[in-house]
């Protein structure tokens, strides 16, 4: 039922899972770079060190890069609930899509319908819960933004893909309550919500940039029309409920 049909593509760029490690993430990523053809290249490129287990284009083609049992290296250095080494927990789906630096645009239908189909498939074979159905910014919010705000996280949450904080009436986003700079128990209380979510973050009560980050990180899947790195009560009605589904 959630077969779906792959391109071969074999990528030299994996390796052995962590001994002990179980698959329990589904890491989404976008490739960033100006065509289909050179994201392939250099996923399967043995000097570049790098690839995912799948790729789809934007005409919904899948490439399967690395078998799922292999350790395929897409997510680097990060971290989610509390541990590290991604790429042992982790499944990678990259999909096509020229990037922020290269005209980042919407992922058409098709991509996203193949994603749907291979995501299930993924979903059955291994135990990931919705709150590991994640992006790449979300486990590595200091050095990367993918695979951005015009992901449709909210639509995969209702295809049973992932989690969407859905309230019974959206927030008005008021001024910004917390910001670059700010301080004390607020702050702290911020950190450690975000932290008991899954993010990795220091909890110390200073609203420093890798705070800034982490926040615009936790927008950019689940308050993605305005993502700012700002905490106002938008941002925090969306936490709050999604700790609650998560609790």
């Amino acid at each position: 039922m959630h077969e779906i049909s792959c391109i071969d593509c074999p990528s030299p760029n994996h390796d052995a899972r962590a001994p002990g490690s179980r698959i329990e993430l589904l890491i989404v990523h976008y490739t960033g770079m100006p065509t289909a053809d050179g994201a392939r290249a250099r996923l399967c490129d043995a000097a570049a060190k790098v690839s995912s287990h799948y790729l789809i284009d934007e005409a919904g083609q899948v490439f399967q890069l690395v078998a799922e049992d292999r350790r395929a290296w897409h997510a680097g250095a990060g971290g989610w609930r509390g541990q590290g080494d991604v790429n042992s927990r982790s499944i990678g789906i990259e999909l096509v899509n020229p990037g922020h630096e290269h005209g980042y645009r919407p992922f058409p239908p098709a991509q996203m319908g193949a994603f749907v189909t291979l995501a299930r498939g993924i979903l059955t074979r291994h135990p990931i819960d919705t709150q590991g159905v994640l992006g790449h910014s979300d486990v590595a919010p200091a050095r990367k933004t993918d695979p951005g705000e015009l992901f449709d996280w909210r639509g995969l949450a209702t295809d049973g893909i992932g989690l969407w904080p859905d309230l019974a009436a959206k927030p008005a986003p008021g001024p910004a309550g917390l910001t670059l700079g700010a301080t004390g128990d607020a702050v702290r209380e911020l950190q450690s919500k975000l932290a008991a979510y899954g993010y990795e973050i220091l909890i110390d009560g200073i609203y420093d940039n890798d705070t800034m980050l982490v926040v615009s990180a936790f927008q950019r899947h689940f308050r993605p029309w305005r993502v700012d790195g700002q905490t106002d009560g938008e941002t925090l009605s969306y936490l709050d409920k999604l700790l609650k589904i998560k609790g």
